[in-house]
């Protein structure tokens, strides 16, 4: 939305929970107590189609409860309305249509791969979703018509007739985008997220450490998640790697550092092999900055991700990056210019990847890293490839 704002777009963001004061961002007109059974209905039916388990229980979402938002007077006056992540309560399936169905004109941003499965926001292996939905891995008691089928088929009719540009954060993501049935016939482009420049930059990094009470003298690896637990993240690969390099690069013992920023970080500490400095999830940009520009290193050993917004971030601030060869990481990291892509689940390449980034190569890398992020991902390239899909 600023992004839109600064390039000649007067844009508006409605949202179900409004975090700020900016009149730009508008609330859901909805009370917080219905808002919250929302939020629990749909997990409370998911739960009971799970046969009572709690397992995968944020995975999928299935989008049957809402808030209807175009009778507000923001979405009556817009041109356009741009859809982004409207999971988890905020609008049910009924919604989206009333929504693809008002004469506007309407832009979808995927931020996962929700928008053409079923359920889920990660398929993982699965392919159902090229032709249709069922006997969905992540419920436990699937079947031909179970919810995943269900769902597929409230999307088939809800697409069919509705005149709607698909844009995926990565080309990874549009490309599965364009093999799914459900958006067959339906435009797909891609375009990154936008970053604001003047907030993500590189600064001083011993004064960064000195605020973060981070040693001086150590090369630290950022690792950040929501949930550090999730599985998806790939944590075991990262402690693998950490493990292969004491054990075959033991110079390397007393100069690393794990700086691990996410909710229950510290339980992690006893994990890896390397001095763990932990880190509450932060969710203000400054504080952010601040940790970003701390680090020699982002590691993100990620099994499945779209375009993660902490592989930009981390590049604007100059920070090199090491990843898997999965999703659109390949296209945010450079093999050996800006950072590592390493070979899928290897955690031995992990660990090289690691060694390899923070060598002779380091400063330059560093120095790439920047000039990528300026180039793709600044917010007026963003914006006015949003601006010509709008007109």
């Amino acid at each position: 939305m600023e992004a839109l704002k600064k390039n000649g777009v007067s844009a508006k963001m409605i949202v179900r929970d409004r975090q700020t004061d900016k009149i730009s961002v508008v609330a859901v007109k909805q009370q917080s107590w219905r808002l919250a059974l929302n939020f629990l209905w749909e997990r409370g039916v998911i739960f009971l189609s799970n046969w009572l388990s709690r397992k995968n229980l944020f995975q999928i979402d299935i989008a049957n409860t809402g808030t209807d938002i175009t009778s507000m007077p923001d979405f009556q006056q817009a041109d356009v309305v741009h859809l982004h992540w409207v999971n988890q309560g905020f609008l049910s399936l009924d919604n989206i249509d009333k929504i693809l169905h008002s004469g506007k004109k309407i832009v979808v941003t995927m931020h996962d791969q929700w928008y053409f499965t079923g359920v889920c926001h990660y398929s993982g292996e699965c392919l159902n979703y090229r032709d249709h939905c069922r006997n969905c891995p992540l419920i436990r008691g699937a079947n031909k018509k179970d919810i995943s089928w269900r769902v597929f088929k409230h999307k088939q009719r809800m697409y069919a007739d509705a005149d709607i540009t698909f844009v995926g954060c990565s080309q990874w993501i549009a490309d599965l985008a364009r093999s799914a049935s459900l958006l067959q016939g339906k435009k797909v482009v891609s375009i990154p997220n936008a970053i604001n420049m003047d907030v993500f930059h590189p600064q001083d990094k011993s004064l960064a450490r000195q605020s973060l009470g981070l040693p001086a003298d150590k090369r630290l690896l950022l690792f950040g998640s929501q949930r550090i637990t999730d599985e998806r993240k790939g944590f075991k690969y990262l402690v693998q790697a950490c493990e292969h390099i004491m054990h075959n690069n033991p110079e390397w013992t007393d100069k690393i550092g794990i700086v691990v920023v996410g909710a229950k970080s510290a339980t992690i500490e006893s994990l890896l092999p390397f001095p763990v400095y932990a880190v509450d999830y932060v969710s203000d940009e400054k504080s952010m900055v601040e940790i970003y520009n701390a680090v020699d290193l982002y590691v993100t050993p990620s099994l499945q991700d779209n375009l993660p917004n902490t592989i930009v971030e981390a590049m604007a601030c100059g920070v090199p990056c090491v990843g898997f060869h999965v999703g659109g990481i390949p296209e945010m990291i450079d093999h050996e210019k800006n950072g590592y892509v390493a070979r899928y689940k290897d955690a031995d390449d992990f660990a090289c990847g690691i060694l390899w980034s923070l060598g002779e190569r380091y400063n330059d890398l560093c120095k790439q890293a920047y000039q990528k992020a300026v180039a793709t991902y600044s917010e007026k390239s963003v914006a006015d490839q949003y601006k010509m899909i709008y007109q």
